[in-house]
C-alpha cells in the first residue's frame, strides 16, 4: 500500500499544495511542492527534481549537485516509506546528476543513451566560462552512471504507475529526456524547458540552438495527455507555456539567422538583441554568454 505523510505547513498557491520541508540543522534544505498525493517537486541544490511514489517504490527524476543525494533520500523518507527504486536523469549536467553517487546500488539508473555517454565524458558546460567539475563517477561502470538507456521511447511500470520517457532531438544537450506521468497528466521537461528564458545551448554536450525550437515544438505537439509541466529551474507551467516557449526560441533563431545574413557579428547581435515585446516576462543572459550561443548558431547555420 502507498503511504504518504505530509509534513509542515500547507499553503495553497495557484491551486497547488506547497509544503516547505527543511533539512535537519547543518544539512541542505529541500523544499517540496506537492502536485498530487504521490508526486512532488523537490527544489534546491540544482535543477528541479521530482519524486513519483508508485505502489512498490519511488521513481526519482534528477538528483541535483554533489552533496544533495542524501538530503533527497532523507526528504523522500519523510514523504513515504516506499524505497527509492529508480532514478531517471533528464540530461548529463552536474546539477542534475552528481547526487546519483549517494544512492544505494540497488537503485536502477535510467537515461537516454547520449546522456550515459556524456556523463562519462564529463565535458564542461558551454557558456558557463569554467572548466568541467571533478566527476564523481569513477570509471565507465561507476555507481550512478545509468545502466539502462533508450533511443527514442521507453516505458517503465504500468497502470497508474506508468512512466513514459521520450527523446525528441537536440536542444539543451544531446540527450534531453522528457518524462511523462500519464495517470497524473504531468510531464518533467528537465532543462529543455528551464523556464521563460534564453536557455543554455550546450554544444559541448550535444546541444543545438539551431535545432532547439524544432525539438520543443515536437515535444509540445507529441505530448498531449498532460496539464502541467515541471520545468528545469522554474515554476510548474502548462502545455500552452511550452508551445509559447517553442515560439520564443524559434523567434530567437530567426533573429540570429537574419543577423548572419546581414553580416552582423555575433558580438554586435548579442549586445543589441532584446526580448521581443510579445514575450513579456522572458529573460536573456548577459551579452558575453549570449554571444557564445549566437556564434555557435552562426557556425551551424547554412
Amino acid at each position: 500500500m502507498r503511504r504518504v505523510v505530509m509534513l509542515g505547513a500547507l499553503v495553497l498557491v495557484g491551486g497547488l499544495s506547497v509544503v516547505g520541508l527543511s533539512g535537519q540543522q547543518g544539512q541542505n534544505t529541500v523544499e517540496v511542492e506537492r502536485l498530487e498525493d504521490n508526486l512532488f517537486v523537490l527544489r534546491g541544490g540544482g535543477g528541479n527534481s521530482a519524486a513519483f511514489v508508485t505502489t512498490n517504490g519511488v521513481v526519482l527524476v534528477d538528483t541535483k549537485t554533489a552533496g544533495w543525494g542524501q538530503s533527497l533520500i532523507d526528504k523522500i523518507g519523510e514523504l513515504t516509506s516506499n524505497p527509492i527504486t529508480t532514478i531517471i536523469n533528464t540530461h548529463a549536467h552536474f546539477d542534475h546528476v552528481d547526487g546519483n553517487v549517494e544512492f544505494p546500488a540497488s537503485v536502477e539508473f535510467v537515461a537516454h543513451e547520449n546522456t550515459q555517454r556524456l556523463m562519462r565524458e564529463n565535458n564542461p558546460v558551454r557558456g558557463l566560462g569554467r572548466p568541467a567539475r571533478p566527476s564523481p563517477f569513477n570509471g565507465d561502470n561507476a555507481l550512478g552512471i545509468p545502466e539502462r538507456t533508450f533511443t527514442d521511447n521507453l516505458v517503465l511500470g504500468g497502470g497508474s504507475d506508468r512512466v513514459e520517457l521520450h527523446y525528441f532531438g537536440r536542444a539543451h544537450t544531446g540527450g534531453d529526456t522528457w518524462v511523462v506521468f500519464p495517470s497524473l497528466r504531468v510531464m518533467h521537461a528537465g532543462d529543455a524547458f528551464p523556464g521563460k528564458q534564453i536557455p543554455i545551448m550546450d554544444s559541448s554536450n550535444g546541444g543545438s540552438g539551431v535545432d532547439y525550437p524544432d525539438t520543443i515544438r515536437k515535444a509540445s505537439e507529441a505530448i498531449t495527455n498532460i496539464d502541467r509541466i515541471i520545468t528545469g529551474h522554474s515554476t510548474v507551467m502548462t502545455p500552452a507555456d511550452l508551445a509559447e516557449y517553442a515560439e520564443f526560441v524559434g523567434a530567437f533563431r530567426g533573429a540570429v539567422r537574419a543577423a548572419k545574413s546581414a553580416g552582423t557579428s555575433a558580438g554586435d547581435f548579442a549586445a543589441s538583441w532584446e526580448v521581443p515585446s510579445r514575450f513579456a516576462g522572458y529573460n536573456s543572459p548577459a551579452a558575453e554568454r549570449l554571444q557564445i550561443y549566437v556564434q555557435d548558431m552562426f557556425d551551424a547555420l547554412p
